[in-house]
């Protein structure tokens, strides 16, 4: 399940190795680290980093991590005996330069670019955290809402074409991955 992938770091720690569903896209420049699990059809491009080492990081189906995202949990502690883990759920779209910790994303959650998404909060399905927006620590936003601004606030419920907008990027992203793939198994990065 996770086979070594070119130009990408994969670390153990802690007796926790990533998992890797082979169908899932790891660009050259990532780094995985720890109890991450990646489903299958997801994709995590250009200089992520998911770090695992303190609890757990989920990713779902067809869920893609763009570039340059970070992806953390936080340990147990007091008040959270369970820790912080970051569960994203299948069909989820992360923005350019997010930052996704310790929280939950469910499916078809959307997070803009250059967002932040704080310990134990929560991103509803089909719910879309603006770019730039900070969710702060156990906020929750239910299904179909729209949030914006420092420190996140509700908006609006997402209008039908917004959320169809979002599916189709998901597809997007879903092939756009295996073009990448192919280039990358075409070239030497040996080098």
């Amino acid at each position: 399940m996770t086979a070594a992938r070119p130009g990408v770091t994969i670390v153990p720690i802690h007796g926790k190795t990533p998992k890797i569903h082979d169908s899932a896209f790891v660009a050259p420049g990532c780094v995985i680290i720890g109890a991450v699990e990646i489903g299958a059809d997801s994709s995590i491009w250009y200089n992520c980093v998911l770090r695992a080492d303190v609890s757990r990081i989920v990713i779902g189906e067809r869920t893609n991590i763009q570039d340059g995202s970070v992806v953390h949990c936080d340990p147990e502690r007091p008040g959270s005996p369970d820790g912080s883990p970051c569960i994203i759920g299948d069909d989820v779209l992360v923005g350019h330069m997010a930052m996704v910790h310790g929280c939950t994303i469910e499916d078809r959650g959307f997070v803009g670019l250059g967002a932040i998404a704080m310990n134990n909060s929560v991103i509803g399905s089909d719910a879309m955290l603006a770019a730039g927006a900070m969710l702060t620590e156990n906020k929750v936003m239910e299904p179909r809402q729209l949030w914006a601004g420092r420190p996140a606030k509700f908006l609006r419920d997402l209008p039908e074409p917004a959320i169809a907008g979002m599916r189709i990027g998901v597809a997007h992203y879903t092939e756009n991955a295996k073009h990448h793939g192919a280039a990358i198994a075409a070239i030497d990065l040996s080098d």
